[in-house]
């Protein structure tokens, strides 16, 4: 039975993505700090492996791999998924602290989700799996006073990359999703934002067509890879937006 995990999976995103491939069959594998959160994405579901940890903690990322490949029996799929929008600002108006946070959950903690599933991966027999990156359209084109968010997801696009060549002797492919707009917690307080200045709300898409994209993504066959997929709502300024 193939397998997955999923990083951010209590909420949002990640829940959607865990639904989509437990209907599926896959055993999935779901990894945020709250336990509680966790247990309702995963319903009761006997495929379902409830896996609480912060991410930014390389010791708890490395328990929550070897835990998961040791009661699936291998790793076929990590959706890297985790990340945190901050504060928006002008660069001089960012907290040291936001800048921090951001760089931890947002690139840190990918880099450490990677390292971890490239390990398992390139051990395992048959080697190989998949690493699913989410980025954002901001790696393409900000959104003012984003200068945190953007600049990790810039990060998470060089990460794509990089692990795309590395991977290649040991059969591990990595894509990325660029998504724009979906209709989660955090686009909703992106949304609220936006009232409170008075801007139209921005336009967005139903979380399952996220699902569906991260589904066709996860189960090509290793010899094909979607390299970058950019999925938004089709009205949202992208093409063009500064």
């Amino acid at each position: 039975m193939p397998s997955i995990l999923i990083t951010g999976a209590s909420a949002g995103i990640g829940a959607a993505v865990a639904a989509r491939y437990l209907d599926e069959g896959w055993t999935v594998g779901l990894v945020a700090r709250r336990a509680d959160r966790l247990a309702a994405v995963a319903g009761g579901h006997a495929r379902a492996q409830v896996l609480p940890a912060d991410v930014t903690d390389p010791q708890a990322v490395d328990r929550v791999f070897s835990e998961f490949a040791h009661r699936a029996g291998r790793l076929d799929v990590l959706f890297n998924n985790a990340g945190i929008f901050t504060a928006p600002g002008t660069i001089d108006e960012i907290a040291l602290e936001d800048w921090r946070a951001a760089l931890s959950v947002n690139l840190d903690a990918m880099f450490l989700c990677a390292r971890a599933a490239f390990g398992q991966m390139r051990r395992q027999a048959p080697q190989g799996g998949r690493i699913i990156n989410n980025g954002s359209v901001s790696a393409h084109v900000p959104r003012p006073g984003s200068a945190t968010y953007t600049t990790t997801k810039h990060g998470v696009t060089g990460l794509t990359r990089t692990l795309s060549l590395d991977g290649r002797p040991f059969d591990i492919a990595c894509g990325q999703i660029d998504i724009g707009n979906a209709g989660t917690e955090m686009v909703a307080a992106l949304a609220a934002r936006a009232a409170e200045t008075g801007e139209e709300p921005p336009p967005t898409m139903d979380v399952s067509h996220v699902a569906e994209a991260v589904w066709a993504m996860g189960t090509l066959p290793l010899e094909a890879n979607v390299q970058f997929m950019t999925l938004m709502a089709t009205k949202m300024p992208y093409i063009g937006r500064g």
